[in-house]
């Protein structure tokens, strides 16, 4: 079964399973989305916001040095958005209307995320040990290492400088 189909049938699932939610999206880190279930809202900008709250959630949690981003939540009159780390290529970002329960939305959410990285390391894993072959049928020499997936986010991001203002500093 393809990765996306996979991905999907683990939303429709999530969504079987909580009523409340209103829609489930699975985006990479890049932002493009990998599989969505959203019936109202436009998947596109969904996902590229997402990557842009992400890329803040990162930079939150490094700041202040609370360790590696989990999750993100944001309440609006209406409701929810939930924003979960899907392993280090995706992150899944579910709707969910204001009578949802904020516990189980983050229980089911956790556990989401959970498969859906399991289904990209699969995905990631099979991709490495296919033999790639340039035009003339010979395979392509092996990349060098970057140490991190392409498209993830920097583990740690170096703190920036800030001047301090003040009397005691002369400000």
């Amino acid at each position: 079964m393809a990765v996306e189909a996979e991905v999907l049938n683990e939303l429709h699932r999530l969504r079987t399973r909580m009523p409340q939610l209103t829609g489930a999206l699975a985006a990479s880190v890049d932002g493009l989305v990998l599989a969505q279930d959203m019936p109202d809202v436009q998947p596109e900008g969904l996902a590229a916001l997402t990557a842009a709250a992400l890329g803040v959630g990162y930079r939150m949690v490094d700041l202040t040095a609370r360790g590696a981003f989990c999750e993100l939540l944001v309440r609006g009159a209406g409701g929810y958005v939930a924003t979960y780390a899907a392993g280090p290529s995706a992150v899944l970002t579910l709707l969910a209307d204001d009578r949802a329960n904020v516990g189980r939305l983050h229980l089911e959410g956790r556990r989401s995320g959970a498969r859906i990285a399991e289904v990209m390391a699969t995905r990631r894993t099979s991709r490495e040990n296919a033999p790639a072959l340039l035009a003339d049928g010979t395979p392509t020499p092996p990349a060098p290492p970057t140490g991190r997936a392409l498209g993830a986010l920097p583990v740690r991001i170096p703190r920036q400088l800030r001047p301090q203002r003040g009397p005691e500093y002369g400000a």
